[in-house]
């Protein structure tokens, strides 16, 4: 079995480090052997325990809590970026996308409102200028795209964004940013937006 997880004992802490590429099963298999070893070290003392080294998911930060929970009984944190958007980059990666959690927004949206997603997002309408659509994964637009999408928000370059009509300023995936100058590039209808040789491209 490959070892997707190291510990590290601290003084203020226990740090179970997850390697970054690691699939979900694999990091649940590893971790109920590495937890039966740290379970000895555990008597009266209740040290915490921080998991890092990847972003996860919500349900598989669920899993995980509940698997060490269940060893032993202590407070476990998380550090990883937890919001999305620019600030939430700390490193790029890359990973499959064909299986992705999917929100669905029925309706446009107008200007000054936002929605966020860990997974991927469809909006059935528009998304007009000044509003915001910031998906970890792929954001697909029924309607036209006036205002931001963000896909691929924590480093995720295979994501992209669709859209019935592309009629916005910037786009974003990951940490790529396109300024769309639209003197210059007519408004594209029917667009995917992807990521090819590190620049962003419409097609």
């Amino acid at each position: 079995m490959k070892n997707v997880i190291s510990i590290q004992l601290k003084k203020e802490n226990i740090v179970i480090k997850l390697t970054e590429d690691a699939q979900q099963d694999e990091i649940v298999e590893c971790l109920k052997k590495k937890l039966t070893e740290l379970k000895k070290l555990y008597k009266d003392e209740k040290t915490p325990i921080l998991v890092s080294g990847k972003v996860l998911k919500n349900k598989e930060i669920d899993e995980i809590k509940a698997l060490i929970k269940e060893k032993i009984d202590v407070e476990i944190d998380f550090d990883m970026p937890k919001v999305l958007g620019l600030h939430g980059i700390r490193k790029t990666f890359d990973r499959e996308i064909n299986n992705s959690e999917t929100k669905f927004h029925r309706g446009s949206l107008r200007s000054g409102q936002k929605v966020e997603s860990e997974g991927s997002i469809v909006i059935i309408g528009d998304v007009n200028s000044g509003a915001e659509v910031i998906a970890s994964d792929n954001i697909i637009i029924l309607g036209a795209l006036r205002g931001l999408a963000h896909a691929g928000a924590k480093g995720n370059k295979q994501a992209l964004i669709a859209a019935g009509l592309i009629d916005t300023v910037q786009i974003r995936i990951a940490n790529v940013v396109k300024e769309i100058n639209r003197e210059e590039e007519p408004m594209h209808k029917q667009s995917c937006v992807s990521i090819i040789d590190e620049k962003i491209v419409i097609d």
